[in-house]
């Protein structure tokens, strides 16, 4: 119910944001006539047709994004032709007298009441709402959710929030478009702006605007807002008490047999909610490490779930690797399937819960921070079994490369998706599933990235077709990492940039001065630390080999 009423809010507050602009015409452009009979079901159609879609892009896969790209282009055609009809029905009837008079009968003489729903349903086709931090968490959520009730209730009621706000925008526009209509030759006049703004909409949707250069726009009130909204719901609270949710959906082990409440029985338990190319997850693996050693003497049992994020992440042998290589020996459960994760209702990547010797859930935090309170209740819930802990005295791990804690200054970045189911912030536009050649721009605006070379975009990922592609990032961080992999494993080289030159000291730990390197797994690289602390730069990777697969940035 929380995250269904954030949405909502979500929804009403996309209304602000410059993605909207495009569909408004074809929203407004009936202003004038009886809300009842027209606007609502409209926007009914609208709200319902975008959770529909939403849904099956969410969770259906690459065959329902191909699907919509169908009906949007009908609805844009058909749009086309209205607002053709709108500016010049002369010339409209003359080239295309019979589907324009279609139209007309639809929207302006017969079907009455099927016309708004058309109209409804066209405009939830082309809708693109700019994503933000809200509109990240339904998606997220819904895939991992799956197909069903919930899914689609939370991506209807995101709609349901937008359209709400269309709908009081929509009443008073009614009104003030009635008022001009009542002058004398002002109908003609207001029927021409519709018609010209309907087409220009038309021409901007089809250019991939409304999700290419007004998504970059900047919206920081909105946007801070939502974040704000956001982190509110998310910030760590105590669990409600329970007894230790199941374990047993888990499509593996690694480190330890199958683990259960029974087997677990009379231990402290915490169980890490984490995937290893998380750069949060990363960070806050130090500091679980150290309290596994730590306290497993005393009964402490830690249990890391590995929920994943990305496909690779499913992959048992990937997965085994990144255990071995972060160096981690307690449990790790396998949650390929998010039984786990769902059995405990888990919202986020990392997240802590604690469970006491009884085999109660005492408290859970999500995110990075609080060890110190974090390793306090540890102490507090072993002292309670019985157990003689050192009380006061808390771990201090250093982590290295990408295990490193976060710089004091503020990360103005944020973590860029770069297949085109979750990419924001592109140059230009991204043509799915097939190869295509692109050309980065001259300069990069803020928080703009671009690519060079030859590139299939793919759902999650980039591949790169031939060597020597680049991608490129505008950011503002002290740390730059990149989730990285290659087809077939093989190892592809990269040489890095920053600002146009070698990065010296400020290399990241998976390059050297020069900035070269190596793909050598599926795993999250760190490319870029600054020296002097977090900055705006220009980043600049250059594959020298074919076959690279580029996932998502992440920043610190």
């Amino acid at each position: 119910m929380t995250l269904a009423i954030l949405a909502f809010i979500g929804g009403v507050l996309t209304v602000f944001g410059p993605c909207v602009l495009p569909v408004l015409p074809f929203v407004f452009v009936h202003a004038d006539r009886p809300f009842r009979a027209n606007g609502l079901p409209m926007l009914l159609a609208m709200a319902v047709t975008f959770a529909l879609v939403a849904s099956l892009a969410a969770v259906a896969g690459g065959w329902a994004v191909h699907a919509n790209q169908y009906g949007r282009a009908v609805a844009l055609a058909l749009f086309a032709l209205f607002g053709l009809g709108l500016l010049l029905p002369r010339l409209a009837q003359t080239i295309a007298a019979p589907v324009v008079a279609l139209g007309n009968r639809l929207t302006d003489q017969g079907l009455r009441g099927a016309s708004p729903v058309l109209m409804g349903v066209g405009t939830g086709l082309l809708w693109a709402p700019c994503a933000g931090p809200i509109l990240g968490l339904v998606l997220t959520r819904a895939a991992l959710d799956g197909p069903g009730v919930t899914t689609s209730l939370l991506l209807l009621s995101y709609a349901a929030g937008a359209c709400t706000a269309l709908a009081a925008a929509l009443l008073f526009g009614g009104r003030l478009v009635a008022r001009l209509r009542s002058s004398q030759g002002a109908g003609s006049v207001l029927r021409r702006i519709g018609g010209a703004a309907v087409l220009a909409s038309v021409v901007a949707i089809a250019l991939g605007i409304d999700t290419g250069v007004l998504a970059r726009v900047a919206q920081e009130n909105t946007m801070g807002l939502e974040t704000a909204l956001v982190q509110k719901v998310q910030t760590p609270t105590a669990a409600p008490k329970g007894p230790l949710p199941a374990l047993a959906g888990a499509t593996g082990w690694i480190n330890s047999q199958p683990l259960t409440a029974q087997s677990l029985a009379g231990k402290v338990v915490l169980v890490d909610f984490w995937t290893y190319s998380c750069i949060n997850c990363l960070r806050t693996l130090p500091y679980v490490r150290a309290w596994a050693e730590k306290y497993r003497d005393a009964g402490l049992v830690v249990v890391g779930v590995h929920s994943p994020e990305f496909a690779f992440e499913k992959s048992p042998a990937n997965v085994r690797r990144a255990v071995m290589d972060l160096e981690i020996d307690f449990a790790v459960a396998q949650d390929n399937d998010f039984a786990i994760w769902r059995a405990f209702d888990n919202r986020a990547w990392p997240a802590f819960y604690f469970i006491d010797a009884t085999g109660q859930v005492r408290h859970r935090q999500f995110g990075e921070g609080q060890y110190e309170a974090a390793e306090r209740l540890l102490q507090k819930l072993l002292a309670e079994s019985g157990q003689a802990t050192a009380q006061g005295s808390s771990v201090a791990p250093s982590g290295l490369g990408t295990q490193a804690a976060t710089g004091a200054a503020r990360v103005l970045s944020g973590e860029t998706y770069l297949g085109y189911a979750r990419a924001e912030g592109f140059s230009g536009r991204l043509e799915k599933d097939r190869r295509n050649s692109y050309t980065a721009p001259e300069a990069l605006r803020r928080e703009e990235w671009a690519l060079n070379g030859v590139w299939t975009a793919e759902q999650e990922r980039l591949v790169l077709n031939t060597p020597n592609g680049r991608l490129l990032r505008r950011f503002h961080a002290r740390d730059l990492h990149l989730v990285l992999g290659s087809e077939g494993g093989a190892p592809v080289r990269f040489r890095v940039k920053i600002d146009g030159k070698p990065p010296g000291s400020d290399h990241g730990f998976d390059t050297d001065a020069q900035g070269l390197g190596t793909i050598s797994a599926h795993r999250l690289y760190q490319l870029v630390r600054h020296e002097a602390g977090s900055k705006e730069s220009v980043f600049e990777i250059e594959f020298l080999d074919e076959g690279a697969l580029a996932y998502a940035f992440t920043f610190g």
